[in-house]
């Protein structure tokens, strides 16, 4: 069995590298289990309330899924729908064992809810809107600069490439875009929550 560059399986969903380990390749697991392996983690730890205990579910719940993958059938679920599926399973399991074997549904502690409530969302969602505004009103080339380099995260180097221009030109109109949004928003710190505390 060939086995692909790591950099294109990247690329794949994650149904594509379930099958590709099925049929043999390693790096698929790996990329998948890098991929999977935090999100199982996190949502076994946030049903269980215990680290170690998540850990150990999380485990579970990445080699039945090694173990259901020869038989796997693309489209018919996500693999990620089917993995929370398993966790939630084998976390409902751990925690009626904890309680002497019959924990009813009700029973079972509820999970903490990440999101933001409701003030926090529209705060945000204002701090979105007068970022947005004030990058609106930069020059062309500096916010293409500042979006790249702050927002989607990209190295200067690349950026030049992008742009087509130095690397000292980027570190410029970032450093200028910087400048402007700071003046842009920088009246506005207390309307977004922004407070001195």
């Amino acid at each position: 069995m060939v086995t692909m560059a790591f950099d294109a399986l990247s690329e794949l969903d994650d149904d594509a590298l379930l099958v590709l380990y099925a049929n043999g390749d390693r790096e698929a697991a790996r990329l998948l289990t890098l991929r999977l392996g935090p999100r199982v983690l996190g949502h076994a730890r946030r049903l269980l309330g215990d680290a170690a205990e998540a850990e150990d579910v999380a485990q579970e719940a990445m080699l039945r899924l090694w173990r259901i993958a020869p038989e796997w059938r693309p489209g018919e679920a996500k693999v990620t729908t089917w993995l929370y599926r398993v966790t939630a399973n084998l976390c409902t399991d751990r925690l009626r064992k904890a309680r002497g074997g019959h924990t009813g549904l009700d029973a079972a502690p509820e999970p903490e809810d990440d999101r933001p409530g409701p003030a926090e969302a529209m705060q945000q969602s204002a701090r979105m809107d007068a970022l947005q505004q004030a990058l609106d009103a930069l020059p062309e080339r500096q916010r293409q600069a500042v979006v790249l380099r702050h927002i989607e995260g990209l190295g200067n180097p690349e950026i030049a490439g992008i742009m087509g221009i130095g690397t000292e030109a980027v570190e410029s109109l970032t450093a200028r875009g910087k400048r402007a949004l700071a003046a842009a928003l920088g009246g506005r710190r207390e309307e977004l929550g922004y407070g001195e505390d």
